[in-house]
C-alpha cells in the first residue's frame, strides 16, 4: 500500500504540472544546432553552446520567465565561467539518479552504469540497475523526498539528478556547498508527452551525447505523429474517463495536462479536454459520477481487478466501463515488488503509450498491436 499510496504521489506530483567544450571539438554538434541546442517540444530547458563552456538552463515551472538553476559545463576545471551558474566538469563518469523516471534516458543513451545512488530502489523497475543494487555497486540514497545527505556526501558522485519541487531544497543546498553539482529535471512539468521525453536532450548535454539524442529523439517524435495522426480522422470518438478515487478524492487530469494531451492525441472524447487547469483537477465523487458514468472506457485505473475496484468503493459499480468490462490501468510491466515501468520508462516512449491507448480506443488502427503498458482490469 505505500508503494502505490507513493506512485500516486508521483502521478499526482506529475500532473500538476549540448556538446561544446572546445568549439573544436565538438563540431558536430555545433553545426546540427548552431549556437543553441534544437529544442522542439520542450519549455523548460536550453542550452547554448560557446568556446569554452556550454551554459544549460532549467527555467521555472511556476514562474514565467524567470531561471531556477543554471550549469556551464566545462571539459576542466581551469575554464572560467560566468558567475550566475554552478560549474560541472563532463562528461560526467557517476550519477546519483533520485528519481525513476531518469533512468530510461541514461539507459538510451548508452550511460545506465553511470548510475552509483538511486532513491527507494523497491519501486525500481530495470533489472541492470536492481542488478547492481544487489551487487553492492549502487547506494540507496533514501526516500526521493527525505534523501540522506550524508550518504550522499560520503559517495560523491560527479553530480545528482533530481526533480525540482522546491526552490529552497535544503538537501540540494547543503550537497551543492559541498562541491557536487544537483542538476534539477523537470521534465514532470512539461505539459506534452513529447516535451517530457525531448529531455533526453537535457540529460545528454552532461554527457557529451546531444548528437546521439537528437537522433533518438527524432525518431521517437517521428513514430508519435505517426500514430497520433492515424487517430485524428476517426469517425467516432469514444468518452473516456481515467484516474482513480483516492481517499475520497478523483484527480482527472486538464486538457492542459500531459495526460490530456495524451486522451486527445489518441481520439478520444473526454470531458476535461478544454480545461485549461494547470495540472491535475481534484473532484469529488459524486462530480465523478455526474460527468463520467456514461463513458465508454476507463483509462489509468490503478488497480489490479475489476473486483478489487468494487471493494475499494460500491460506487464504483456506477461507471459504464465497470459493466462492460472496459477498464484499464497502466500496471502490465508491474514487478511483485511493486515497480512500474510505466513511471519509469514510459516518460521516454511516449510512442509506446500513444499506441497502447489507441490500439485500446480505436483497435481497427492497430491490428495485432500488443500493449506494452496498459492491460485490462479483470
Amino acid at each position: 500500500m505505500k508503494s502505490k499510496t507513493l506512485y500516486f504521489f508521483l502521478f499526482i506530483i506529475a500532473s500538476i504540472a549540448v556538446s561544446c567544450n572546445q568549439k573544436a571539438k565538438n563540431e558536430a554538434d555545433k553545426t546540427l544546432t548552431g549556437d543553441s541546442l534544437n529544442i522542439i517540444y520542450a519549455k523548460g530547458f536550453n542550452v547554448f553552446y560557446y568556446p569554452d563552456y556550454k551554459e544549460v538552463v532549467v527555467y521555472s515551472p511556476w514562474v514565467k520567465g524567470s531561471i531556477y538553476a543554471k550549469y556551464y559545463l566545462v571539459d576542466n576545471t581551469l575554464v572560467k565561467i560566468p558567475t550566475d551558474g554552478e560549474k560541472v566538469i563532463v562528461p560526467i563518469k557517476t550519477i546519483a539518479a533520485t528519481s525513476v523516471t531518469h533512468f530510461e534516458f541514461l539507459k538510451l543513451l548508452g550511460e545506465i552504469n553511470s548510475i552509483n545512488a538511486v532513491c527507494s530502489p523497491k519501486i525500481i523497475y530495470n533489472q541492470e540497475i536492481n542488478k547492481r543494487f544487489a551487487e553492492g555497486k549502487i547506494t540507496d540514497l533514501g526516500d526521493a523526498f527525505n534523501i540522506n545527505v550524508e550518504k550522499t556526501l560520503q559517495l560523491k558522485p560527479e553530480a545528482v539528478m533530481m526533480s525540482g519541487y522546491n526552490q529552497n531544497d535544503p538537501y540540494a543546498q547543503r550537497v551543492s556547498q559541498a562541491g557536487i553539482p544537483v542538476v534539477f529535471n523537470n521534465e514532470w512539468m512539461e505539459n506534452s508527452l513529447l516535451a517530457r521525453a525531448e529531455w533526453i536532450k537535457f540529460v545528454a548535454a552532461f554527457y557529451n551525447k546531444e548528437q546521439m539524442a537528437d537522433t533518438i529523439f527524432a525518431g521517437i517524435a517521428q513514430r508519435y505523429n505517426d500514430i497520433k495522426e492515424k487517430a485524428q480522422n476517426v469517425a467516432e470518438k469514444p468518452k473516456i474517463m481515467a484516474g482513480s478515487n483516492f481517499r475520497g478524492t478523483w484527480y482527472v487530469p486538464s486538457g492542459k495536462n500531459f495526460m490530456g494531451q495524451l486522451f486527445k492525441d489518441a481520439g478520444a472524447d473526454y470531458f476535461y479536454a478544454n480545461d485549461t487547469t494547470a495540472g491535475s483537477i481534484p473532484l469529488n465523487v459524486e462530480t465523478v459520477v455526474k460527468n463520467f458514468s456514461n463513458t465508454d472506457y476507463w483509462l489509468n485505473c490503478n488497480f489490479q481487478s475489476i473486483s478489487e475496484l468494487l471493494n475499494s468503493d460500491s460506487k464504483h459499480s456506477l461507471f459504464k466501463p465497470i459493466k462492460t468490462g472496459q477498464v484499464y490501468n497502466f500496471n502490465k510491466r508491474l514487478l511483485p515488488s511493486t515497480a512500474n515501468d510505466f513511471w519509469e520508462s514510459a516518460v521516454a516512449h511516449p510512442d509506446l503509450l500513444l499506441s497502447d491507448v489507441i490500439s485500446i480506443l480505436h483497435p481497427e488502427l492497430l491490428p495485432g498491436y500488443e500493449t506494452v503498458y496498459a492491460e485490462k482490469l479483470k
